[in-house]
């Protein structure tokens, strides 16, 4: 008996273990800092529209949703909006499915300040 509770906990443990292991994991993020409609590629596993529904950066106050360019299984290409604020920030993942979650990722930016010359070229137009 208890060598059947034995093999029946591993083989629970071993069902469960894939569905954990695609859980959306963002690794590494290219470049790490830009401006105001800067484009950064994130790279990691499970990244896919079937995984992931909408990125976010977050400074653990306010989420900001970010429009994502580029989307696959390993890769994530998303512009930093223009509202953001200069700082460093923290992305964030919401999941597909029945019961969507949000994940913090261990992937930081870092958005820089606005150059003020572009600014008041811009403005001069």
């Amino acid at each position: 008996m208890m060598r059947f509770a034995i093999a029946f906990s591993l083989l629970s443990f071993g069902l469960a273990l894939p569905s954990h292991a695609q859980v959306p994991q963002m690794n590494t993020v290219q470049p790490d800092s830009g401006k105001i409609g800067s484009v950064l590629r994130v790279h990691g596993l499970y990244l896919g529209k079937e995984k992931v529904d909408e990125v976010y950066l977050t400074d653990h106050t306010f989420d900001m949703k970010v429009k994502v360019l580029d989307q696959t299984d390993n890769s994530i290409e998303f512009r930093i909006p223009p509202s953001v604020k200069p700082g460093r920030l923290q992305l964030l993942v919401k999941t597909q499915g029945k019961k969507p979650m949000l994940l913090e990722q261990p992937v930081y930016i870092t958005v820089e300040e606005k150059d003020p010359g572009v600014e008041v070229a811009t403005a001069s137009k």
